[in-house]
């Protein structure tokens, strides 16, 4: 999803009884015609619909749903938009989904699925399934396939329209679509809420049927202030929302991870592959990183016909459908890697599909190994070939290795007072409301690894190339003087301090995976408990994937902390049923303890590549 208030997004960000209205203008690669579709329960959904102008083919249809607005785009402005897919060839149909903008209805943040039993329910697939149906039998020269596209909330109703597929729907491609919201999506991580994020999405999409200015809310230049002046998460309503904003009310009502949540998820719906699916993914997308790679891994178990497949690339959140992709923030990949992948991996894909044109070469996995800077193509994913497991260990005086600390011998460990009146900011101040945001993930660590309240673990410089391909585990051995904790672990590529390749990029500290776990949630997702005071804790945090290259002179750095805010709500840290009814005295500061000896040995394991793999052509 995408929380930036704006009134209109880019058509390639959204890749994304009725009256009928055409234009046609001799010059343009599309006619538009706009359309009412109805709906089984007669709610009518705003559609435009961009037919190519030459009649050499009939052609598929592809149509991009949206909750932010389809706008008021012109044949010529679709093209430009999209110059891969025109030079292909398809019929574009965009839709303002139930309830926005200008389609009927009432709108639902992420509808869950309906009852297969009710004949009566509707959802996004039912309405995707109507829409299918009017289009194939309205709109001429039509092949009779349709492919469905979108990212980030597109992305989702993309899954949606392939739980109980047209027949027609020949090919899905989702992009960053959120997989569950609780786990590792939008609005939590690992049951810690996702604040900032949350309340401004859900102020946005749910104060009117279009995009709302958050600003009116979120109003001072530094929303870190902001955030803490707020102080409880109780104050929202009581100050702002007054009630009215209904996603809030889930997120206060339902803290834990409950039959709401754990229906809104894809795991109990994604058991067959109904539809060749195409899920892509951005290594430092700031939203929706664990949908696509869950939404694949679900599919997978399923998958005995080789339909489903996997693409991730160097990009933030809809960083692939913009741009050449060479850089993010500063980082540079050599490459115009959005370009390679929608030349050279989308509209392939959707012409295998739903033309049968090509040669249906698609990689069970594709990614871009950063670092290394190239594509690499796998048979499997997480890699198995040539990957081993080895684990990097905290030791004393900040140090990190592959050498485990002795077996035996007193209990070593590294100390930081936590103080939720002072959290650590997720990024450097001052966070501003409309920018910085999209390359958060990028930017340079420096900035909080010499705060008190951050451990900060490093080697010693490599002495040859470390590459890691699959799933990076944090195994954190720790305790706290309080009931309830936070624990975020970042692992960090550290540039050497003469870089000759950029100067200006000496010392960089690039995260290349980060994320939080909430500690009452460590014996039970459902029913959280108190953290035994004092006690040492073992604590898991799954990165959802990696595959990046430490170069040779880098080196491999953790960093550990308790606050990332405001992206994440402060943790009390004292026990207390549900932290978004907390009082302000509930708020206290904790000594917390890091431990890396003997049983308690803290480490990141890693999987190493021991041989190169194959890249792909760039």
């Amino acid at each position: 999803m995408y929380k930036r208030s704006l009134r209109v997004l880019p058509l390639a960000f959204i890749l994304i009884s009725c009256a009928v209205f055409t234009t046609v203008n001799a010059q343009d690669p599309y006619s538009r015609t706009d359309a009412m579709i109805a709906m089984r329960d007669a709610v009518k959904l705003n559609t435009h619909i961009y037919a190519p102008t030459r009649a050499n083919e009939k052609f598929p249809i592809l149509l991009l749903r949206t909750p932010y607005g389809i706008g008021n785009a012109t044949p010529a402005q679709i093209a430009a938009s999209l110059p891969e897919l025109t030079a292909e060839g398809f019929i574009v149909v965009q839709q303002d989904i139930r309830g926005r903008f200008s389609s009927e209805g009432q709108f639902v943040m992420l509808r869950q699925p309906r009852d297969p039993k009710d004949k009566n329910a509707i959802d996004e697939s039912s309405d995707t399934y109507d829409t299918i149906d009017w289009l194939l039998k309205n709109v001429p020269n039509n092949n009779g396939n349709v492919g469905i596209a979108g990212t980030s909330y597109g992305a989702w109703l993309s899954v949606m329209a392939m739980l109980d597929p047209h027949p027609a729907l020949k090919a899905v491609v989702e992009q960053a679509s959120p997989a569950d919201m609780w786990i590792g999506d939008d609005f939590h991580h690992n049951g810690a809420f996702r604040l900032s994020y949350g309340l401004e999405y859900g102020y946005m999409m749910e104060s009117g049927k279009e995009i709302a200015d958050v600003s009116k809310v979120v109003d001072t230049f530094d929303v870190y202030d902001w955030y803490l002046k707020l102080g409880s998460l109780a104050n929202v309503d009581a100050k702002y929302f007054n009630g009215k904003i209904p996603s809030w009310r889930d997120f206060v009502n339902r803290p834990d991870y409950d039959d709401f949540w754990k229906r809104q998820a894809f795991a109990p719906w994604l058991n067959r592959v109904t539809v060749p699916t195409l899920n892509v993914a951005g290594w430092w997308d700031q939203e929706d990183f664990y949908g696509p790679i869950k939404i694949y891994e679900l599919l997978e178990r399923h998958d005995t016909a080789k339909q489903n497949f996997l693409v991730v690339g160097p990009w933030n959140h809809g960083g692939w459908s913009r741009g050449e992709g060479r850089k993010l923030g500063r980082i540079d990949f050599g490459s115009a890697t959005a370009e390679h992948y929608r030349k050279n991996i989308l509209t392939p894909f959707l012409a295998y599909y739903l033309k049968g044109k090509g040669s249906g070469d698609i990689p069970e996995a594709l990614t871009f190994r950063t670092g290394n800077n190239e594509w690499i193509r796998h048979d499997t994913w997480p890699p198995k070939r040539d990957v081993v497991d080895r684990r990097l260990y905290l030791q004393k005086d900040g140090g990190l290795s592959f050498d485990a600390p002795p077996a035996t011998g007193a209990e070593a460990f590294d100390s930081y007072t936590s103080d939720p009146a002072n959290p650590v900011p997720y990024r450097p101040r001052p966070i501003k409301l409309r920018s910085g945001w999209t390359t958060w993930l990028v930017e340079d660590q420096r900035f909080v690894d010499h705060r008190p309240d951050v451990l900060t673990f490093v080697t010693a410089p490599l002495t040859d190339d470390v590459v890691i391909s699959g799933k990076v585990i944090a195994n954190l051995f720790a305790s706290t003087s309080g009931t309830d904790s936070d624990w975020i672990v970042k692992v960090i590529d550290v540039y050497p301090e003469k870089y000759e390749a950029d100067p200006e990029m000496g010392g960089f500290q690039l995260m290349i995976a980060g994320d939080v776990f909430r500690g009452r949630y460590l014996k039970s997702i459902e029913k959280p408990a108190p953290i035994p005071a004092n006690s040492v804790q073992q604590y898991q945090i799954a990165f959802p994937a990696n595959d990046h290259a430490f170069k040779k002179g880098h080196r491999i750095m953790v960093q550990i902390q308790s606050t990332w805010f405001p992206v994440i709500d402060r943790n009390p840290q004292r026990f207390v049923s549900n932290i978004f009814q907390a009082k302000e005295t509930d708020f206290q500061t904790a000594v917390q303890r890091v431990y890396r000896s003997g049983r308690y040995a803290s480490n990141i394991a890693v999987p190493v590549v021991q041989a190169p793999a194959t890249s792909s052509t760039r």
